[in-house]
């Protein structure tokens, strides 16, 4: 199957550089492009891509409000945002996951690596280069912890959450609660549906931000403490 994307950038040489690379393998094709935020949005709703190469500052419209407007369009609820981005601050980090990107890449990644983030974000998965991750849970972390965030979830969604917001996959996740990965994936999917996150990385930024998972927890060791923080 090949994938749609569409290319919003202010700098035209950028957008011809990720569209060659992007098509290389010739699984994915440009489905259209835009200078700006305000012409992205213009382009997306007109073509329905899979996923969207989103440059985060650019006039007009800037890639964060472009991505809010997209997550929240229900007509648009299969297009997936793939930041691309010369900047890593904590707030642009942490502000374009919670604008609902799936997804947070600096320019300087390569054309494996680039075409694989746009097939892991099509599929459904998150995907953040690693430099960024760090900053992304560290910021999310010192938000103020409001428990009352995970508060209507069950006991198992809330231990699903907590080992998602640790990093695991849903096959790591399955052993340790003695669920099957499908079962796991079903509860990634309500926990979805129950706190309006639209992905993986949402699900991630609610387990810190509720104090569900604190910074230095790391991957649990098969005895964990998952129930909600108190």
């Amino acid at each position: 199957m090949t994938l749609r994307i569409v290319l919003v950038d202010d700098q035209e040489l950028v957008r011809a550089g990720l569209a060659l690379l992007a098509s290389r393998d010739g699984d994915i094709e440009v489905a259209g492009e835009a200078g700006d935020g305000l012409e992205g949005l213009a382009v997306v709703r007109r073509t329905r891509p899979d996923v969207v190469l989103m440059d985060l500052r650019m006039p007009l419209v800037d890639g964060i409000a472009a991505t809010e407007q997209i997550s929240r369009d229900h007509d648009l609820g299969g297009v997936r945002v793939l930041v691309l981005t010369t900047f890593d601050t904590e707030e642009d980090v942490l502000a374009a996951v919670r604008a609902g990107a799936s997804g947070y890449l600096l320019k300087d990644v390569d054309g494996p690596g680039l075409r694989q983030a746009i097939r892991d974000v099509a599929s459904g998965d998150s995907i953040a280069d690693p430099s960024l991750t760090a900053i992304l849970f560290r910021q999310a972390a010192l938000a103020a912890h409001r428990p009352e965030m995970v508060s209507g979830l069950s006991e198992r969604e809330t231990q699903v959450l907590a080992l998602v917001g640790r990093g695991l996959t849903n096959a790591e996740v399955a052993p340790l609660l003695f669920l099957s990965p499908e079962t796991v994936r079903t509860y990634v999917s309500r926990l979805r549906t129950k706190t309006g996150a639209r992905d993986r990385a949402q699900l991630v930024v609610l387990a810190y931000e509720s104090g569900l998972v604190t910074p230095g927890a790391g991957p649990p060791d098969g005895s964990p403490d998952l129930h909600a923080p108190s």
